[in-house]
């Protein structure tokens, strides 16, 4: 018996000691902009996004600096203001339990990772999407379609330059017109609660110039996603939703994370939107989306 319990304390305190070497950082750099540093002992060095910050840290930002912060229990921390930022102070402002944003926080990470970056070109090299189009729109293909959210933000390029006017047409299912639409812009937003598509399940987008209509792009799926999908979206975003209800462009970085883990790219692409529409100096957000836009064939890759 005492072999027993001897055994059992020595496990106990191998999974305890398991643990706290997992645990070796207080907060991550999920996203950062200007002159900002780190404090690490003694030393000041530049902070990187990525970067894990423990709790003896001290970070400093400059003027007109951006830092974007994940703290180990989930919670995300935006910092605007020039100064310095004690990391032990930073975390005791981080109340409630944890949450499960650090997988999507992870995930952002290592997705936009130098080394990622490196395997998508040695494993996929050059990608080209609609080489027939004129115009390519940034929208998946037909399996990955599904909308979660009622607002899509629809963006192309045209390969013959991207002066307007370009014409959106969005038709249903049995090729009726719903909305003809005229914009100078390279840019869409379609209101799946608009009363003109409202009970529409699937439709049916395509944008051409209206200066000649032959140059097209190829006509793209944005269907409703299915009523057992939504909830079961629902109910995961239920365990984390409070912690990104507030309107920061840190959060929907994070939201965009979540919509791609789950193959909701037309919502990613949403949420990336509105991230950069909150911060549009960060570049962080700007090089993220556009990654996210290579690996997931979305976009032409420049030769």
């Amino acid at each position: 018996m005492k072999y027993s319990k001897l055994t059992l304390s020595l496990l106990l305190a191998l999974i305890v000691n398991l643990a706290l070497a997992q645990q070796t950082y207080t907060f991550k750099v999920l996203a950062n902009k200007g002159s900002n540093e780190v404090k690490t002992g003694d030393t000041w060095t530049a902070l990187r996004t990525g970067a894990s910050l423990k709790e003896t840290d001290e970070i400093r930002l400059g003027e007109n600096s951006y830092v974007g912060l994940i703290h180990s229990s989930g919670k995300p921390k935006e910092l605007k203001k020039a100064g310095p930022y004690k990391i032990k102070e930073l975390a005791s402002t981080m109340n409630g339990g944890a949450s499960v944003l650090n997988k999507y926080a992870d995930f952002m990470l290592s997705s936009n990772s130098a080394e990622a970056k490196k395997n998508r070109l040695s494993a996929t090299g050059a990608v080209h999407r609609g080489l027939n189009d004129d115009i390519v729109v940034y929208l998946p293909e037909n399996q990955h379609s599904s909308i979660y959210n009622n607002v899509a933000i629809v963006n192309w390029e045209s390969k013959t330059g991207n002066n307007g006017p370009f014409i959106v047409s969005v038709r249903n299912m049995f090729g009726d017109e719903i909305i003809l639409k005229e914009t100078p812009e390279t840019t869409f937003t379609v209101d799946m609660s608009d009363p003109k598509i409202a009970n529409e399940q699937h439709l049916l987008l395509q944008v051409s110039k209206k200066s000649d209509g032959k140059l097209t792009s190829a006509e793209h799926l944005i269907k409703k996603i299915q009523p057992a999908e939504h909830q079961k979206i629902k109910t995961m975003m239920a365990e984390f939703i409070g912690e990104v209800s507030e309107e920061t462009a840190l959060n929907k970085f994070i939201l965009a994370g979540f919509y791609e883990d789950n193959q909701l790219f037309i919502d990613a692409i949403t949420a990336y939107e509105e991230a950069i529409k909150m911060a549009p100096d960060v570049e962080t957000y700007r090089e993220a989306y556009q990654e996210f836009l290579l690996r997931n064939r979305l976009r032409v890759e420049k030769k």
